[in-house]
C-alpha cells in the first residue's frame, strides 16, 4: 500500500496503515491516528519474503509471499509433522567438569498456511530427556504461533502462543535456550487471541478491536541466592485485556486534513501480590499532508493510569511468608494500595514520511505516564529479499503484558529458529516482514510491574541458499512497586538489558544443509545479588537428508555466563547426534 491509495488524483498523500490488524495495537489509519504507545515491533508493509526453514530443523522449504495482479497472497499450506531420536552429552566446562548424557525423544509439526481469508505461522516441539547416570529425566515444550482467520469481510480473530526455555539467575534475569539443564531452567508459556472489527460508515472508518491473553512462569521454588536466602521476586501468571475503538477520515475525503477520536483500556491482573494495571486513554488526532510522501502528525487527549497490589502475609517480626513454590503469599484481608496513579493530559506530535512503498519512517514525540514519551519506527524493504526494521517502544506493563504485547507483534508469516541441541526456540524468528524478536521481553523475570523503554532492531536477508539475520536492542526497565509492601524494595529500581540474536542458514547441496545461532545477553541489574552479568551461546549444525523422509543431524554448541565476584562463571558444552522422520 501507499500513501497515495484512496487519494484523488493530484491530492497529498494519505498516511499508511499503522498495523496489520494486530491485537495489541488497533489496525487504524495514520491519517486519522498516531500508533500505539504499546508497540514493542514495526516497520514498512511492503511485499515481502519469508526466511527460509532449516533443513531438519523446522523444514526445508522457503516460506515466501508473491503478489497477483490485486496484491493477494498466493495459496499455499505446509504442514510437516516429525519424530525425532537423539543422543546428547553436555560437559560441564565451569566452574566444574561433570558430564552428563542424555537420550531424547521429540515430536512436533511445523506449518504454514496462507489462504485468501488465513494465514498462520506454527512451531511446536515436545521432547522428552531420559538422562544416564546423574543426567536426570526432563520434559520440555517450546514453540510459537500466531495466526488469523477472517469470520465475515473486516471481522478477524487473531491469535498466538508461546512456549520457551530460560535459565532463571538470582536476580531475576534470564536467558533463552540454555544448553544445560538443571535447577535453574524453568518454562515459559503464554497465548492471546481476540477479535478486530474494521469497516466503513461512508467516509468514515471505524475500527475495534479486543484481546486477552494469558502468561504463566512455572514454579521457581529454586531461585534463592543461598539456602535460607529470602525468595527472589519472580513473576507467576496474569491475565491480560485491551479493548480499543477508533473512528477517523482520511484527508480530503471530508476536509483537507483528516481527522479522528477514540479510546483504549489496558489492565493486567498480576497473580504475585494482587498487582493491577489500569489503564484508560481518550484522545483525538489530527493527520496533516505536507507532499505526496510527508504528513505531520499530532493527537491531545485524556489518561487515567493506576497501579495497585497487596502486601505478604507477614510471619513473627513481621517476616514475609513464603509458600512451598518460592513465592511470596499474598494477604488477600489487607487492603489495596496504590503504588502509582497518574492522569490527566497527554499529547504527542510526530511525523510519517513515506516516499516509496519500500520505506516507511513514523516518529512521535509527546507526554505520557506523567513525563516526556518517544516511540516510533522505521521500515526499509529495497527488494523481495531483505529488510530492515526498527522499532522505539514506551508502556508500561507486567512481564505477562510484555511478552504477550510482543508475541501479538509478531508477523504471521515467519519460520522458527530452533537451537539445534535443545530444540528450545531462539531470541528470534526468521522472517523479512517486520520486527520478529522477543529476546527484548524476555530479559527478565521479575514480578513487579514495571514502565519499559527499549529500542530493537532487525536486519534480514535472503540470498538463494543462504540466509541470515541478526536482531539487537536495548530495553530499560523502571519498576513500580507499593510502599509498604515487601515489593517496595524494588519501587524505582532500574534494570537494563543490552541483547544480540543471530542465525546464518544455508544449502550445502540437495541433500545437506547447516545452521548457526548465536546470542548474547549483558544484563546490569539495579539491585540484588551480585553485579552485571554476562551471557554469551554459540551453536553450529549439519543436516543431511537420507532419504526423503529421513535426515540425520550433528551439532554442537557451547553457552556461558560471566559473573562478577563472589559468582562463579558458569559454561557448558554439548553435542548431538540424531535422526528425524518427516511424514
Amino acid at each position: 500500500m501507499t500513501i497515495m491509495s484512496r487519494f484523488p488524483a493530484g491530492f497529498p498523500a494519505r498516511t499508511a496503515l499503522v498495523s496489520a490488524l494486530v491485537a495489541c495495537a488497533l489496525p487504524l489509519e495514520a491519517a486519522a491516528q498516531s500508533i500505539g504507545y504499546g508497540d514493542v515491533s514495526g516497520g514498512a508493509d511492503a511485499p515481502t519474503a519469508g526466511a527460509s526453514k532449516e533443513d531438519g530443523s523446522g523444514g526445508s522449504k522457503a516460506s515466501r509471499r508473491s503478489r497477483g495482479k490485486n496484491g493477494g497472497k498466493t495459496r499455499r499450506t505446509s504442514i510437516e509433522p516429525y519424530i525425532e531420536a537423539a543422543q546428547v552429552v553436555t560437559a560441564e566446562l565451569e566452574p566444574g567438569n561433570e558430564v552428563l548424557t542424555y537420550s531424547v525423544i521429540a515430536a512436533g509439526i511445523d506449518a504454514d498456511i496462507v489462504g485468501v481469508n488465513n494465514a498462520a505461522s506454527i512451531s511446536l516441539r515436545y521432547e522428552h530427556r531420559f538422562g544416564w547416570g546423574k543426567a536426570e529425566n526432563s520434559d520440555a515444550a517450546s514453540g510459537v504461533a500466531r495466526g488469523y482467520t477472517t469470520l465475515l469481510p473486516g471481522v478477524k480473530i487473531e491469535a498466538g502462543a508461546l512456549a520457551a526455555r530460560t535459565s532463571t539467575d538470582e536476580r531475576g534475569s534470564s536467558v533463552l535456550s540454555p544448553l544445560r539443564d538443571d535447577d535453574t531452567v524453568t518454562q515459559v508459556y503464554s497465548v492471546y487471541g481476540g477479535p478486530s472489527v474494521s469497516t466503513y460508515a461512508g467516509d468514515v472508518q471505524l475500527d475495534a478491536s479486543y484481546r486477552i491473553g494469558y502468561t504463566k512462569v512455572e514454579e521457581p521454588d529454586r531461585f534463592r541466592a543461598a539456602p535460607g536466602a529470602p525468595a527472589v521476586d519472580v513473576f507467576d501468571e496474569s491475565t491480560v485485556q485491551l479493548a480499543q475503538v477508533h473512528a477517523g477520515v482520511q484527508p480530503y475525503e471530508v476536509l483537507p486534513v483528516g481527522i479522528g477520536a477514540g479510546a483504549g483500556y489496558y489492565r493486567e491482573d498480576i497473580s504475585n501480590l494482587d498487582q493491577r494495571i489500569e489503564d484508560f486513554n481518550a484522545r483525538a488526532d489530527v493527520t496533516v499532508p505536507v507532499t505526496e510522501s510527508f504528513a505531520v502528525m499530532g493527537g491531545v487527549g485524556y489518561e487515567d493510569v493506576e497501579i495497585s497490589a497487596r502486601d505478604a502475609v507477614r510471619g513473627p517480626g513481621g517476616i514475609p511468608v513464603v509458600g512451598p513454590d518460592g513465592r511470596y503469599v499474598t494477604d488477600k484481608s489487607g487492603p489495596r494500595i496504590l503504588a502509582y496513579d497518574v492522569d490527566g493530559l497527554i499529547w504527542d506530535a510526530g511525523v510519517l514520511w513515506r516516499p516509496s512503498r519500500r520505506t516507511k519512517l513514523e516518529a512521535h514525540v509527546g507526554r505520557r505516564y506523567g513525563s516526556t514519551s518517544v516511540y516510533g519506527t522505521f521500515g526499509y524493504t529495497p527488494n523481495s529479499h531483505s529488510s530492515l526494521n526498527i522499532a522505539v517502544y514506551d508502556n508500561v506493563a507486567g512481564f505477562g503484558g510484555q511478552v504477550n504485547r510482543a508475541l501479538a507483534d509478531l508477523p504471521v508469516e515467519f519460520s522458527a529458529v530452533r537451537n539445534p541441541l535443545t530444540g528450545d526456540i531462539g531470541g528470534c524468528v526468521a522472517t523479512l516482514e517486520q520486527n520478529g524478536c522477543l529476546s527484548n521481553v524476555l530479559g527478565s523475570l521479575r514480578s513487579s510491574t514495571f514502565r519499559a523503554r527499549g529500542v530493537m532492531a532487525t536486519y534480514a536477508v535472503e540470498l538463494g541458499r543462504i540466509t541470515t539475520g541478526i536482531g539487537a536492542g536495548y530495553d530499560r526497565r523502571r519498576y513500580i512497586a507499593a510502599r509498604g509492601t515487601v515489593l517496595a524494595v524494588a519501587n524505582g529500581v532500574v534494570d537494563e538489558n543490552y541483547w544480540l540474536s543471530a542465525y546464518l542458514n544455508g544449502k550445502i547441496d540437495m541433500r545437506s544443509s547447516f545452521s548457526t545461532n548465536v546470542y548474547a545477553n549483558w544484563f546490569r541489574p539495579g539491585t540484588g545479588f551480585g553485579g552485571d552479568k554476562t551471557a554469551f551461546g554459540a551453536t553450529a549444525a549439519y543436516y543431511r537428508h537420507l532419504t526423503d523422509h529421513l535426515s540425520a543431524t550433528a551439532a554442537v554448541g557451547i553457552d556461558g555466563v560471566n559473573e562478577p565476584a563472589p559468582l562463579v562463571d558458569d559454561w557448558t558444552a554439548s553435542a548431538l547426534l540424531g535422526v528425524r522422520y518427516n511424514f
